[in-house]
């Protein structure tokens, strides 16, 4: 839901859409959105910098906006230490890439150096901050799912590591491993798709699938719009991959059963962008099947009380 500020401005609560949207008194509204990721930017300086440039468009694309341009936070160690500028300036370039291939101007900017810790420098973060366009305020989609019984899909790129990974890092202790690759053409398809279905209103929530990968994403998406779901994920000989494997170009999406569902198909494969159905929206568990690995079922007060435990709103 949307409310009115003081100011006469309108904004979706904290969370409630994969970006964050402000409506000036009248006209379009605007949408912003952050990413960056320090750990993935360390394994590829490249590859992590062109994932965050996708990663912050994708979310107003989640939201239904038209990317405008982007500005950027590049926070590395010490550039007169050969291996930081090397970082450096892949970091530069990937982001460049990412920007011609979304046709995305960069339209300011900051770099700050010499971020050491008892002589070791920080991770190396490009931090991605995009701004976009809601031409109708009305017509824009909140990452939670907001209804009962409606098919979940998930769109986009099948390719996903663990290398990266928030699995990786608090349960094995490492961050380590290579990241998947990126398609720049399927991730603007992506982008362009999700759009055009929230402008047909097609779909009920579309959530992208970063830290933590699927299982994550769908509890957020759970616990963002209230509801349980129960989804099957495909046989695998890596329970921990389907689960908590990450990757670009992903989102979460929830469409009505119909009518909805067949032109959200349609549509998707005009555009070229996988779509696997995973299951429903509903009820008051979030239950996984996953093949010989079994199920996982959380009912959504266990969820929502370790995540308020976790992420306490408003803050403490």
């Amino acid at each position: 839901m949307l409310f009115r500020s003081a100011g006469g401005s309108l904004l979706a609560e904290p969370g409630q859409a994969d970006a964050a949207l402000l409506q000036p008194a009248q006209g379009p509204a605007l949408a912003m959105a952050v990413d960056g990721n320090g750990r993935q930017v360390y394994l590829d300086p490249y590859r992590g910098s062109l994932f965050a440039v996708a990663a912050a468009a994708r979310r107003l694309a989640c939201a239904g906006a038209e990317p405008l341009g982007i500005t950027d936070g590049l926070n590395f160690g010490n550039p007169e230490k050969p291996e930081i500028f090397w970082q450096f300036r892949q970091s530069v370039e990937g982001i460049s890439a990412a920007c011609r291939a979304l046709e995305l101007p960069v339209v300011g900017g900051n770099v700050s150096f010499y971020n050491e810790v008892g002589g070791e420098a920080i991770y190396p973060t490009p931090v991605v901050g995009a701004v976009g366009l809601l031409e109708d305020p009305e017509r824009w989609c909140g990452a939670g799912f907001s209804r009962e019984r409606d098919l979940i899909y998930l769109l986009g790129a099948p390719a996903i590591t663990l290398g990266g990974s928030q699995f990786l890092k608090f349960v094995h202790g490492k961050v380590a491993g290579a990241l998947p690759q990126i398609d720049l053409v399927l991730e603007k398809r992506l982008q362009m798709l999700l759009r055009r279905l929230i402008r047909e209103g097609l779909l009920g929530s579309a959530h992208s699938i970063e830290d933590g990968g699927l299982a994550v994403a769908l509890a957020e998406s759970c616990l963002r719009g209230g509801r349980g779901a129960a989804v099957t994920l495909p046989e695998s000989s890596s329970p921990e991959l389907l689960l908590f494997g990450e990757g670009p170009s992903r989102v979460a999406v929830s469409v009505e059963e119909g009518g909805s569902s067949q032109r959200f198909e349609e549509l998707a494969r005009e555009a070229a962008v996988p779509a696997v159905l995973l299951g429903r929206t509903g009820g008051a568990s979030f239950t996984i099947t996953a093949g010989e690995a079994g199920r996982i079922e959380l009912p959504l007060a266990q969820l929502q009380q370790v995540y308020g435990e976790a992420f306490p709103w408003p803050p403490r």
